[in-house]
């Protein structure tokens, strides 16, 4: 059975993350220390929170090496929600909070991080009773992309898992894009890249289908 390190950066939703892992009968530590997270058969990089205060907590740790050098080696790496969000190079969120045009991530794949407010096809405004609410709160669907994807072998094409995002992931590259959704706008909602994998969804949220991806990760 494989050992799964949880990376411990003060990030909310870790237990939950865990909870869910450990539900599936693996052997999880939730840890910061780089010796722990190397000896891992595979790693969760979980999120929620202000981009910008994460991003400052990884370097507090000084975790940007050890996740860099473990994903260089091909262990088996997920980042969920914020996590995935870090994954990539920047994002726009808490700008107006600096004098900075964007808020630096971790620059492992090429991509940005954009509000649903930002993009001017984003339906929010007026009166509308259609129009749609950010934070992008509750169950939505995946179009799968990828049909030779590791973490969603054997998830059917628009099945619904838990999402809670007001930023959205913009890839660079398309074939590292597994799955899209639907929420006024089309947006990456899961990535895969060799041994890289994201996902913009709560995967412990999401019931059987989230727990059936976890295991196809867990099971790399």
């Amino acid at each position: 059975m494989s050992k799964i390190a949880v990376i411990d950066y003060d990030a909310g939703n870790t237990m939950s993350v865990m909870n869910a892992l450990k539900y599936l009968g693996y052997e999880v530590e939730l840890s910061n220390d780089p010796a722990v997270l190397y000896k891992a058969d595979h790693v969760v990089f979980p999120g929620v929170g202000a981009y910008a205060d994460c991003m400052n907590k990884v370097r507090e740790y000084n975790l940007i090496a050890p996740i860099k050098e473990m994903i260089a080696k091909g262990t088996p790496f997920i980042g969920i929600c914020l996590g995935m969000q870090m994954l990539f190079d920047f994002s726009t969120e808490n700008v107006g909070e600096t004098d900075k045009e964007h808020i630096e991530g971790l620059g492992i794949l090429p991509g940005s991080i954009t509000g649903f407010k930002e993009n001017p096809l984003f339906p929010c405004k007026g009166t509308d009773p259609q129009v749609l609410k950010v934070p992008h709160m509750g169950w939505n669907s995946l179009n799968k992309l990828n049909k030779d994807s590791k973490l969603f072998k054997g998830i059917d094409d628009g099945s619904f898992v838990y999402f809670v995002h007001s930023y959205y992931l913009n890839a660079v590259n398309r074939q590292d894009v597994a799955t899209t959704t639907e929420y006024g706008i089309t947006f990456d909602s899961a990535i895969e890249h060799e041994n890289i994998f994201g996902c913009q969804f709560h995967p412990e949220k999401s019931g059987d289908v989230g727990m059936e991806i976890l295991k196809n990760f867990c099971s790399l």
